[in-house]
Formats: structure tokens, sequence, C-alpha cells
């Protein structure tokens, strides 16, 4: 429930709106703790892929905590493009920016145990895609009446269901311990559930700042429960806060740069299902903070604002970014749909990404703890995707138009050997599951006449005066 104290309820409803200092400040910062650890955990699940050594003595150290930085400034820069604006660009409404989870199936498998090698053709991927991005906002306006609740809450949905295996294997204890003894042990498993039951029990018994930053609270209680059983030392904290620097600028193409087929038709088809989330997201802004639809202008800007900030972030060694879910509901929640809030958030993302030694303490954090957090928020994503369900009509042929793409999606991602004759690109885009889902919930939302609702119609009303009869 919004604070009546922070002002009248049309001011709460205006984009324009700038609450007190005193009441702005911590808005923005609750804004940043719900989302930061989902913001940063896409680099890290990218480095441990590509094989990056987690140790402070590892020489992938100094790699990870960059990556780890450039998510959290980037957040912060394409969180201003969509508060602010610049020409067309940005929706000047309340939306946080983060590193997208829609984008990981297809980042895994291009840099997969190729080390830092393999981030050229990635960043390459990103700057192409972002721009690619950039330029669905000149036509997802006019698109949009192909994207309704159906499908955009289809593929949130399916973006949660892509990535929960991943917080099963970190709470196991992380794709290397494969086929070791410890992976899946008790110790692994009681971090990840102290994680698990902590953001529970805050999320539910808690108000105000407790309840919103839950997850992250669960995870610094799971660090601490780590640190007593000894999953991680004191000297590994202070060997990781010693090796990283106190200040650090972005630097542009510090991996090199490379034009890779497959990853630029990689990241410019998921551009288009990230452009599907956002829609969904903008729209779940306006409705839940000012009561009102968004419009078309409002769409265009935050695709742009998207596009922009990803291809931005992927020059200086970031990655894609779109707008957070969680957030959505957070805007709810407060009922503040004041975007200068939002901006004093994204100055605070700034700041940390400057700060290398932000990075260094966040990479301490056990995999096992990780896993408790990413367990709760993929399934949040998955949540998230159900409650814009919600707001479909759920006839017959909505069902169907559901259920073959939901089937599919989910098939070829449980089992990706289905497609293995297939071309690398092509493989890699249908294991996903996100492009072939949306691409079949959309195509058939538009060629199945609607008649189809009226027989559902007849047929229930039928079902029910047969029962009254019997």
């Amino acid at each position: 429930m919004a604070d009546a104290s922070i002002g009248t309820a049309a001011q709460l409803r205006d984009p324009d709106y700038t609450p007190p200092l005193v009441k702005a400040v911590p808005l923005g910062i609750q804004h940043v703790l719900a989302m930061f650890v989902s913001n940063v955990t896409p680099a890290i699940i990218v480095a441990g892929a590509a094989g990056f050594g987690f140790g402070s003595n590892s020489p992938d150290f100094p790699e990870l905590l960059y990556l780890i930085q450039m998510s959290m400034l980037f957040a912060g820069v394409a969180t201003l493009f969509q508060t602010i604006g610049v020409g067309p660009m940005g929706a000047k409404l309340p939306i946080v920016q983060g590193t997208s989870f829609a984008f990981i199936p297809i980042m895994i498998p291009l840099v997969a145990g190729k080390g830092v090698d393999g981030l050229a053709a990635l960043f390459g991927g990103i700057l192409v895609g972002g721009i690619f991005h950039a330029l669905l906002g000149t036509v997802i306006g006019r698109i949009r009446f192909a994207l309704p609740p159906l499908v955009t809450g289809l593929v949130v949905t399916m973006i949660g269901l892509a990535l929960v295996k991943v917080g099963i294997q970190y709470a196991a204890g992380g794709v290397p311990a494969i086929g070791t003894p410890e992976y899946g042990s008790l110790l692994n498993w009681s971090a990840a559930l102290v994680v698990v039951f902590v953001t529970l029990g805050l999320k539910f018994f808690a108000r105000g700042m407790l309840s919103v930053s839950a997850v992250l609270i669960g995870i610094l209680v799971g660090y601490v429960y780590a640190l007593v059983m000894g999953m991680v030392t004191v000297e590994a904290i202070s060997g990781s806060w010693s090796r990283a620097d106190a200040f650090a600028l972005p630097q542009p193409f510090k991996y090199g740069f490379e034009f890779s087929a497959a990853a630029i038709i990689g990241f410019c088809l998921m551009a288009f299902i990230s452009a599907i989330e956002t829609v969904g997201d903008v729209s779940g802004i306006t409705k839940g903070g000012a009561g009102r639809e968004a419009t078309d202008k409002e769409i265009e800007g935050a695709t742009y604002a998207d596009g922009f900030g990803s291809a931005v972030a992927g020059i200086f060694g970031g990655f894609p970014n779109t707008s957070f879910s969680q957030n959505v509901g957070l805007i709810a929640m407060t009922g503040v749909m004041s975007r200068h809030v939002v901006t004093i958030g994204a100055l605070f993302l700034i700041l940390c990404g400057l700060v290398p030694k932000v990075g260094a303490v966040i990479r301490t954090v056990p995999i096992e703890v990780l896993g408790g957090g990413v367990i709760v928020m993929f399934g949040m994503v998955v949540a998230a995707g159900v409650s814009m369900l919600a707001d479909v009509t759920w006839n017959r042929r909505n069902m169907v138009i559901f259920a073959i793409a939901l089937s599919v999606g989910l098939g070829l991602q449980l089992e990706p050997g289905a497609v293995q004759h297939l071309p690398d690109t092509a493989r890699i885009l249908m294991t996903s599951g996100l492009l072939p889902a949306a691409l079949i919930a959309i195509v058939l939302n538009l060629v199945l006449p609607m008649e189809l609702v009226g027989e559902a119609t007849d047929e229930i009303s039928g079902g029910m005066a047969g029962q009254r009869n019997d």
C-alpha cells in the first residue's frame, strides 16, 4: 500500500512527480535492492559456463569482477535512458533496467568452455543485437496488436522455466561439481535452503523494506551460514577484497570484437523475445501504478532504450538489458509512479559499478548460497508470467494456442537431442524453447479464427444446461 504521506493520490500516479528526498532516496534504493542479485547473476552464470576460475587466486578473477562491475554500471545507465529519456528513446516511466535472463540460453553455448576467448564473439553479438533491438522500437507500436497477454505472459513464463534448472544445479554445488560425491550433498543443500526459508519468512511475515529485500537478506544470511560451516573462509574474503581496485572505469572493447553469425542471429532473434517481455512490463507498470493502458509512444520509447542500452553495454563488456519484471510488482505495491525515484536508484547502481570492491564481495558468495536465491528469483519470473496470463480469457481457442506453444517450447528444452541434426545456430535457438514458443503463439493467435470463442462458450453453456437438466 502506498504511503499517504508521500503525496496525494493524483501525484503518486504522475510519473513526473518527485516525492521529498527523504522519501525518494529510500524508495529508489528499494528498487535497486529488489533487482540487485538478479542483475549480477547472469554474469556469474556466463562466467561459470565459460570456465572462469572463481577463486581469488584464479587468473580469471579480475575478468569475473569486471563482468559483475559492468552488469551494475550499465543497468544503471540503461535505467537512466528509460527514466530521463533522450529524444524518442525512453518511456519516461519508472522502469528499472537490468541484465536480461532471456539471453542466458543463447549466451551459455556461445562461451561454453572457451574462457576469455569466447567473449569477443559474445559481445559482438550483444552490440549488433542491441542495435537490432532498438530498431524494433520503430515497429513495435504497430505490431502491438499481435502481442496480447497470452503471448507476453507465455514468453515471461518460458523465460523462468528455461532457467529453473540452473537454480537447482547451483544449489547442489554447481555444474563443475556434477559427477563428484560433493554434488547434491546435504551441506550444499542446507546452504541453499537457508536462503529459501529466510526469503519466504521475510516475504510473508515482514513489511516494508525487509519484505521487498527478502531475497537479498536471505542471501546475506546464507552467506553467514556458509562462513560458519567453512564453505567460505575469511582469507578468501580478504584476498578478494585486497585484489580489487577501489575505483575503475569501463574499457571499450576490452575483450576484442568478433562478428559471429551464430551470435548475431541468436541475439537478434532473442531481442524480439525481450521486446515482447518489455511490452508486458510497461503495460504492467501503467496498469499497476497509474490505472491506465500504456501508450504506443511509451512502448516504443521503452524498446528503443532496451536496445540502445544493450548495445552500449556490449561495447564495454556488459550484457543485454531489459525491463525487470520484479520491479513492476514493486510499483504496484508502493503505488509510487515517480520516474525520478527510479532515477535515484539508477545513480546508486552506477556508483556500485564504478567500485570493483562491490563485485569482489559478490564473487565470494558460494554458488550454493546463490542457488537458493536463484531458485526463488527464477520461480518469481515464472510467477510474473502466470500473473500476466491471468488477464487471458481462457476459451478453447486460447487454451489450444497456449498448449501447443508451451508443449513445443518446453519439450525442446527438455529433449534438445530431438533437433541435433539442425545447424548449430538453429539448434541453439530451438532448444532455448523461447523462440519457438513465442513464434507459435504469435502465429496461431493471428491465424486461428475467433469463431472458436463463440463455439467454446456455446459448449460450456450447453454443458451447464445439460447438468441442470440432469
